[in-house]
């Protein structure tokens, strides 16, 4: 058999594995749910996504709760799991700007679930090369981290000029 009959042959094999329907990579599913406009918080994934009508219009990593999601009381270093309001960002001695997020709501507290000061906020004061070097290890004590204060400025600016007021995590 000659070479070019061994090449064509590898070739019309390669292409059924290619064209074949089970073999295309289907789109990633998209965080943002049909005509939302929030913050999402994808805790499996670690991934904090804005969401403007719908569309991606940024992805960052984030780092969660060192005892993990499914906050009910106050000092289980868990993340909370649900849909909240959003409240102003604001500056903090702490963390540089802190975005609250309204846990527990009210129904969640009639229900018993406990705490409070949950938000999304940057680098702990003089650790910010720790949070650069590993941005999705959980560390918080339930709330939800990013990297740098570059990335929290740029989610202030974006609730801000966008007015959001929900964020949604799960």
């Amino acid at each position: 058999m000659s070479l070019a009959v061994l090449v064509a042959r590898a070739l019309t094999v390669m292409s059924l594995f290619v064209l074949a329907p089970s073999a295309r990579a289907a789109p990633p599913p998209s965080a943002c749910r049909p005509g939302e406009t929030a913050v999402v918080v994808e805790l499996q994934a670690h991934r904090l996504t804005l969401c403007a009508g719908g569309r991606v219009e940024g992805e960052l990593d984030v780092a969660l709760g060192t005892g993990g999601v499914g906050k009910r009381v106050a000092g289980d270093d868990r993340t909370p799991v649900g849909v909240y309001g959003l409240g102003a960002p604001r500056a903090s001695r702490h963390y540089h700007l802190f975005v609250p997020v309204e846990y527990p709501t009210p129904a969640q507290r009639r229900l018993g679930f406990t705490g409070g000061a949950i938000g999304i906020h940057g680098p702990p004061r003089g650790y910010e090369w720790v949070t650069r070097r590993a941005p999705t290890k959980d560390w918080t004590a339930g709330c939800i981290a990013l990297a740098t204060d570059a990335q929290i400025e740029l989610l202030a600016t974006w609730i801000h000029d966008r007015a959001v007021h929900r964020v949604r995590l799960g």
